[in-house]
């Protein structure tokens, strides 16, 4: 039982650096599995304004960064790796990733989720020649040239205000009559004089030639179809949590993870927090929350273990 962890976190966002420094200051011998680099979708955020402890807004980058320093500080294993499945057999879980296994007695899954597709013709051709799903990244490509932000929450109106900085013009295209987002950001959006709301309308075809050269829209309520010129289309329209690799039995309806008060899963020792759970708020200051209680619940659950 030596080469036994005590816990498995499978993501380096907010949720599962959080529950690494919680579990390595309690004492648990522990590693952090990341399929990429530490930092989830956070770091594309180009200002976050609602994290407490900053009195001006941070860049996503640096306050990612300050977590894995801190993470890394108090001594956390972080590996890279795709994780493809967990089982467990009796007290101790499997988790496989890359043709490697790791033998743990619990985990903690915060693999966050991923920006969900349109789903129209153009949309997979046209990625990196003008589609995109990171404002933050690929905004400055498009100085002096038009764009066009799909979605209504608040992460399509950052991105969307963020892209005035380069853009000529920016189409804001929702399928409701109103935005969902944070009032603050609407009325940023709507005090804009580079940005052009589109109401009540889908995306329905991403067009071009060797690049994008328009996206074909439908009005909903008139059923009246157009196009709109843009260089660029940038798809906010929510997340798909990343639970590819779990047993469908964890998953709800939705596909999260389903978890109660303290992030315990219907399988005794396997936990889950973050984007990746049900009820999640997608907040980074919760993501953080739960990957805090996920931790001390796995070391509640080991402390109880270690009794049989």
């Amino acid at each position: 039982m030596e080469n036994v962890k005590d816990l498995v976190i499978i993501g380096g966002g907010p949720a599962g650096l959080t529950a690494a420094i919680y579990g390595i200051r309690a004492g648990m011998n522990l590693v952090l599995v990341e399929k990429f680099s530490p930092g989830g979708q956070v770091v594309n955020s180009y200002e976050i304004e609602n994290y407490p402890g900053f009195a001006e807004p941070v860049a996503g980058w640096e306050l990612m960064s300050r977590m894995e320093e801190q993470t890394r500080r108090l001594g956390t294993e972080i590996v890279n790796g795709d994780v493809t499945s967990i089982k467990k057999t009796g007290d101790i879980f499997y988790v496989e990733m890359d043709g490697a296994v790791i033998e743990t007695k619990s985990v903690i899954v915060a693999a966050g989720a991923s920006h969900r597709k349109l789903g129209v013709p153009g949309e997979k051709e046209y990625l990196g020649r003008g589609v995109s799903y990171c404002a933050t990244c690929d905004g400055a490509f498009y100085k002096d040239r038009v764009t066009v932000v799909v979605g209504g929450g608040d992460v399509a109106l950052e991105e969307a205000h963020f892209l005035t900085r380069f853009s000529s013009k920016v189409y804001l295209v929702h399928r409701r009559d109103s935005f969902r987002g944070a009032d603050i950001l609407q009325k940023r959006i709507l005090s804009s004089d580079r940005i052009v709301p589109v109401y009540n309308s889908v995306v329905e075809s991403v067009n071009g030639d060797d690049g994008v050269r328009s996206v074909s829209v439908k009005n909903l309520v008139t059923g009246e179809k157009g196009a709109i010129n843009t260089d660029g289309v940038f798809v906010f329209i929510g997340y798909d949590p990343n639970t590819g690799f779990l047993d469908r039995g964890l998953l709800n309806g939705s596909k999260e993870v389903e978890v109660g008060m303290n992030m315990q899963t219907n399988l005794e020792g396997l936990f889950a927090a973050g984007d990746i759970r049900s009820g999640s708020k997608r907040q980074i200051v919760m993501a953080c929350a739960d990957g805090a209680t996920a931790a001390m619940s796995a070391y509640d659950y080991l402390t109880e273990l270690s009794c049989r």
